[in-house]
């Protein structure tokens, strides 16, 4: 149960912050901006301007894969994480790895996290054109089959109006940049706000 996430709900004077972790990629993490301008920090703020109290810890490692997230997940969400935001897979896609072993990997990250009692909001993931429409008809139902599988909310696709912008990415053409990352951030804010309101009251 989260208490006193949101201003206003009966809560101790002293109650903590909701500790969020954010699980992911190089996207999560910030690559090539400053911290202050990375996902986890841009959206707690916004979250705090909206009123709810949160702590969001960047657990995003650059590179990082499904395998390599599900290797390092107990110890990176610690002790104490009352949430988290699982995005990954980019990078299982950029490689072009089999569909089915990346859904496996973030099947048992979050029944791991269901285990742990930990909620989550999923971040989902579309596939590079360059790709093809078979391996973008396997890649991309993954996210809607596991947030129905564990009736979790799900943000359909974390670049959307980032992909294919060029002020809102880095020259590399893959990464958000500081212009991008407000906008994913504006992009998925009324679905984390619902969803830590209604984490609050249950």
């Amino acid at each position: 149960m989260l208490i006193g996430v949101v201003t206003g709900l009966s809560a101790p004077a002293l109650a903590k912050p909701t500790r969020i972790v954010a699980l992911g990629d190089s996207l999560t993490a910030g690559y090539g901006l400053p911290a202050d301008a990375a996902f986890p920090v841009v959206l707690e703020k916004a979250l705090r301007d909206k009123g709810i109290d949160v702590e969001i810890v960047n657990g995003g490692v650059s590179g990082d894969t499904s395998a390599g997230l599900l290797a390092r997940l107990d110890w990176t969400l610690g002790e104490g994480a009352d949430a988290a935001i699982v995005e990954i897979g980019a990078n299982d896609m950029l490689r072009g790895f089999e569909p089915s072993g990346t859904q496996r990997n973030i099947d048992a990250i979050l029944g791991k996290l269901r285990e742990r009692k930990i909620p989550f909001l999923i971040a989902g993931m579309r596939a590079a054109p360059n790709l093809g429409g078979t391996y973008a008809a396997q890649f991309e139902p993954i996210y809607q089959s596991l947030a129905a599988k564990y009736q979790a909310p799900l943000y359909p696709f974390f670049l959307d109006g980032v992909a294919g912008v060029v002020p809102n990415q880095l020259p590399d053409g893959l990464h958000p940049s500081k212009a991008g990352v407000a906008r994913i951030v504006s992009g998925i804010l009324p679905l984390t706000e619902d969803w830590l309101k209604k984490l609050a009251t249950n």
